[in-house]
C-alpha cells in the first residue's frame, strides 16, 4: 500500500545500519506487519498496518541488491544483477498460486509473511556485510577480511601485500606489494543523505534523470501488470502468463547487457515495450482484436521487465558507494509513486491505459538518452573519485 520508504532505508543503509544491518531490519518488520495483518479487526487496523507493511517492504529489494551486486566486479556485474530478479518473478509466480490456494485475506497474509521469516532464518546468517561499505567507513580490515573469503571461494587467494583503500590513501609500492584503487578519499563529510546527492552537480542531474525513467518504467510495468481486470480474461491465469513473460526478457538482457551497454539497451527495452502498448490501444476487446490486445500486453511487459531490472543494476553504478543506496532508495520511490497512480490509469478501462503507458515508454526511452553509459566502469566509493573518474 505505502512503499514510497526506500530513500530513507537506503539513508540507514548508507550511514548506521549498512547493507546487511538494513536487511535484517527490514525483514524483522515485514514479516511482524504483515502477520499482524491477518489479526486487524476492524478496517482502520488494517490500513495502519498495511501501511507499516508497506514501509518495510520498500527496503527489502533495494537492499538485498545493493548487497548482492557490490561485492561483484564490473565484468559480472550485469549477469550476476539479472540473475536476482528471477527469484522476483518467480515470487510474483508462486504467489498467484498462494493466493489460489488461500482465498481468504486473513490466511494470504500469514502465508505471504512466511517467506521473509525463513530468509531470516536460513539466509541472513550466511551473508556477509559489503566490503565497499566496510571501506567507506574506514573499517579496513573487516573489509579485507571478507575479499580473502571471496577470492578463497573463487579458487584463489590474496597476497600477503595487498590491501584495500581508498584512492588517495593507495601508494604504489616497489617491493612487490600491491594496492587495489577504489576511488578517491572524500575531501567532505559525507552522511549519505539525499542532500548530498543534489549537492554534487554530476549526481544531481543523475539523480533526476534516474527518477523520470525510474518513474515512467514503473508506470508501464506495474500498469500493465493491473490491466489484465480490463481484459476478461482468467485473473490468475493472466498473472501467471505475465509474469512468464518476464523470465525470458531476463536472460536476453543479460545476454546483450554487457555487449550492447547499459544505456542502448535501457532505451531499447523501453521503445520495444512503447510500440506494443501503442498497438494494444488501437485494438478491440472482441474476438481476435481481444487476443491481439492480450499478446500485445504480454510483449509491453516483456520489454518492459527488462528494462525495470535493467535500471536495478544501471542506477547503482551511476553513483558512488557513499550515497548509492539512498539514490537507488530515491529512484525506487519514483517507480512507487508511478505504481501508485496506476490504479486511476487503468480505471478509465479501453484502449486508454495502453495508449498512456505507450507514451510513458517513448518519454522514458528519451530521458535514458542523456545517462550515461556505465558499461565496464567501475563503482567509485566516494564523491571525489566519482568526478575525476569523469574528468579523466
Amino acid at each position: 500500500m505505502m512503499r514510497n520508504t526506500s530513500a530513507g532505508f537506503g539513508h540507514l543503509s548508507d550511514s548506521k545500519l549498512g547493507r546487511k544491518g538494513s536487511l535484517t531490519a527490514v525483514c524483522i518488520l515485514n514479516a511482524i506487519f504483515g502477520c499482524l495483518t491477518s489479526l486487524a479487526p476492524n478496517y482502520v487496523t488494517y490500513l495502519l498496518l498495511r501501511f507499516l507493511t508497506g514501509f518495510s517492504t520498500g527496503g527489502v529489494g533495494l537492499c538485498a541488491f545493493v548487497l548482492a551486486t557490490e561485492p561483484v566486479g564490473p565484468s559480472k556485474r550485469g549477469i550476476a544483477g539479472m540473475s536476482t530478479f528471477y527469484n522476483f518473478s518467480g515470487g510474483i509466480a508462486l504467489l498467484s498460486g498462494i493466493a489460489y490456494v488461500f482465498p481468504t485475506w486473513r490466511a494470504l497474509y500469514v502465508a505471504s509473511s512466511i517467506p521473509s521469516v525463513l530468509f531470516l532464518v536460513l539466509v541472513i546468517p550466511f551473508i556477509s556485510e559489503s566490503p565497499r561499505w566496510y571501506l567507506v567507513h574506514g573499517r579496513t580490515n573487516k573489509a579485507m577480511k571478507i575479499m580473502r573469503t571471496i577470492a578463497k571461494s573463487n579458487g584463489h587467494h590474496l597476497l600477503d601485500g595487498v590491501t584495500i583503500a581508498l584512492d588517495d590513501e593507495a601508494n604504489d609500492t616497489s617491493s612487490g606489494n600491491q594496492s587495489w584503487k577504489s576511488a578517491t578519499v572524500e575531501k567532505e563529510t559525507i552522511s549519505g543523505s539525499v542532500i548530498d546527492v543534489v549537492q554534487s552537480p554530476i549526481t544531481r542531474i543523475r539523480l533526476f534523470l534516474a527518477l523520470g525513467i525510474n518513474f515512467t518504467c514503473s508506470v508501464v510495468y506495474y500498469g500493465l501488470s493491473l490491466n489484465v481486470v480490463n481484459l476478461g480474461t482468467n485473473l490468475y491465469l493472466t498473472v501467471l502468463v505475465n509474469v512468464v513473460a518476464e523470465m525470458p526478457a531476463f536472460a536476453i538482457t543479460a545476454v546483450l547487457l554487457d555487449r550492447f551497454g547499459r544505456k542502448p539497451l535501457a532505451i531499447g527495452t523501453k521503445w520495444f515495450s512503447a510500440m506494443f502498448c501503442f498497438m494494444g490501444s488501437m485494438m478491440g476487446n472482441v474476438g481476435i482484436w481481444k487476443v491481439t490486445r492480450v499478446c500485445s500486453g504480454i510483449l509491453g511487459i516483456f520489454g518492459m521487465a527488462g528494462t525495470y531490472n535493467l535500471l536495478f543494476i544501471y542506477t547503482p553504478e551511476l553513483f558512488p558507494t557513499v550515497v548509492r543506496n539512498v539514490a537507488l532508495g530515491c529512484a525506487i520511490q519514483a517507480a512507487q509513486i508511478g505504481a501508485i497512480l496506476e490504479p486511476f490509469v487503468v480505471v478509465l478501462g479501453g484502449g486508454f491505459p495502453f495508449m498512456a503507458f505507450g507514451v510513458c515508454g517513448l518519454i522514458g526511452g528519451m530521458v535514458a538518452y542523456y545517462l550515461p553509459e556505465t558499461l565496464n566502469k567501475p563503482l567509485y566509493d566516494t564523491m571525489t573519485g566519482l568526478e575525476e573518474g569523469e574528468i579523466a
